[in-house]
């Protein structure tokens, strides 16, 4: 049997299963985006714009190699040098991708004969990686501080212990205090995920470890460009001999082109906006839009697990329901894909809403008018 027909049933098999996925536009006119992770809205903020088209237009498209080759400029260390200081740590390294920097840096921590240990909900680049890396897996159900203690009380040798701060699809904060505590206890290490909590949270929006005074004792913050900075690739902050262990064992930063001028330049100028003035306007902003769509946010729905974050899941259950759903809201003008399994458990197929200083009220009141029909 040849590959194509291989593949047909398989496809056919996810089809059955209301599992397959197709490439849709997102760009269709009319349709109310309410899925991205633009969290600040700056993919649009002409600062971003204009610093990624003067960068380009200097530089060029693309940065021509690896980092290791020709790939680094003085552009890219200063948004490193920024980024260390924003997160409170010596240093920076910016990878092509969020996943890119799990998967290249957790291997490089640990292997063969060592252990890791997962929050069940972490995203699926740190399962990867956990997985690539050798090492032994152990997971702790979501959240629950008992069981991880009682895992760390089986084991010895190297752990690390991996969480997000602010998990994906639930919109929920990690115990961070308490995982600390138990990290240190234990003689663990610690890498914290905080692709969805970076630019939000903290006085300057570095995120929920520096919200917490936990900075100093975490020992590999990961984040993104990608979501509240409204750019794209990934970093990692700790000391300065775990960057420079990552610049020489990290295969995805070693074997990746790096990112382009004018990416770097949209990046560093969101983090300089994202720590200003103007930053704290679009926090505030943004806990005004979620605080408006939980207030109206229909009778139905209010009983449902919900988030002080900017992701809202709205659980559907089964894959067929949330499909139905997202088609629905669609037609009426919204953007709001079904998330299915694998990406959330079984059972547990939603519609994960996400709020943006971009939407309006009456944005909202047209999403929470379309939600009461469900």
């Amino acid at each position: 049997m040849n590959l194509d027909s291989i593949l047909s049933k398989e496809l056919a098999a996810l089809e059955k299963a209301d599992l397959l996925r197709r490439l849709r536009p997102a760009d269709e006119p009319g349709l109310l985006n309410f899925a991205a992770n633009d969290y600040l809205g700056l993919s649009r903020h002409p600062a971003l714009i204009e610093a990624a088209r003067k960068a380009s237009a200097d530089h060029g498209a693309g940065a021509g190699a690896s980092r290791l080759v020709t790939g680094t400029n003085s552009a890219v260390l200063a948004l490193e040098e920024e980024l260390a200081a924003w997160k409170e740590k010596e240093a920076a390294l910016v990878f092509s991708s969020g996943y890119a920097a799990a998967l290249g840096t957790i291997p490089a921590l640990v292997g063969k004969g060592d252990t890791v240990i997962l929050d069940k909900l972490a995203h699926a680049s740190l399962i990867d990686a956990a997985r690539l890396s050798g090492a032994t897996l152990r997971v702790f159900p979501h959240n629950s501080v008992n069981k991880l203690a009682a895992l760390l009380q089986k084991l010895s040798g190297r752990i690390l212990i991996v969480t997000e701060s602010i998990f994906s699809m639930d919109g929920d904060a990690a115990p961070l205090r308490e995982i600390v505590e138990l990290k240190d206890k234990h003689g663990a290490w610690l890498f914290v995920d905080e692709a969805h909590a970076t630019g939000l949270y903290g006085p300057t929006g570095a995120g929920l470890i520096a919200d917490a005074g936990l900075s100093a004792r975490v020992e590999i913050v990961m984040g993104t460009l990608s979501k509240a900075l409204g750019s794209v690739g990934g970093y990692l902050a700790g000391s300065r001999t775990a960057i420079d262990w990552f610049i020489n064992r990290a295969r995805s930063f070693i074997y990746s082109t790096a990112l382009p001028p004018g990416v770097i330049a949209a990046g560093r100028a969101a983090v300089e906006l994202t720590r200003s003035p103007e930053g704290d306007q679009l926090r505030a902003r943004l806990r005004h839009n979620i605080a408006h769509f939980h207030a109206g946010l229909p009778i139905t729905w209010k009983n449902k697990t919900l988030s002080s974050s900017a992701i809202q899941p709205l659980i559907c259950g089964e894959s067929s329901a949330a499909l139905q759903m997202a088609a629905d809201l669609r037609r009426r003008g919204f953007l709001i894909p079904a998330i299915r399994y694998p990406t959330v458990p079984r059972h547990a197929a939603r519609l994960r809403v996400t709020l943006s200083t971009a939407h309006y009220e009456s944005d909202i009141n047209a999403l929470n008018r379309a939600l009461a029909a469900h």
